[in-house]
């Protein structure tokens, strides 16, 4: 063979080698593919598996946020109650100190216009009435 022949020889060897390459690494790209789209499902699996655990820690939390929120709701309502209560209280304490302050003017009055009462020393002449509140 001459230097041309052994030239198209070495050329061919050298296509072949190129060719042989770029399968082998197709073949190494796509074993790589197929690798990675499994791992992949695997990790989907995986977090399909923690979604349901997830989905009741949710569904947990809301649960207590809402007995949380009626809880707050209801101590409000016992708060409006307790201070309109301690309003009523307040009011009735004044009725009753205005009460009492007119009922010990009309004995004290009834004490200073009766005879028998004696009102100098805070001694009574007629047992039967209450002491003047003088």
């Amino acid at each position: 063979m001459d230097t041309t022949g052994w030239i198209i020889v070495a050329i061919v060897a050298v296509l072949l080698l190129v060719v042989v390459a770029v399968v082998l690494s197709r073949r190494r790209g796509a074993r790589k593919v197929e690798a990675d789209r499994a791992r992949a499902q695997k990790i989907r699996e995986e977090a399909a598996a923690h979604q349901v655990e997830v989905q009741r820690r949710e569904a947990e939390a809301a649960r207590i946020d809402a007995q949380a929120r009626l809880a707050q709701a209801e101590a409000d309502a016992r708060a409006a109650d307790a201070a309109a209560m301690q309003n009523e209280a307040r009011a009735r304490a004044s009725e009753a100190t205005d009460a009492r302050a007119e009922l010990d003017e009309r004995l004290g009055q009834a004490d200073r216009i009766d005879p028998d009462v004696r009102t100098d020393n805070g001694t009574r002449t007629d047992p039967n009435r209450p002491e003047p509140r003088v």
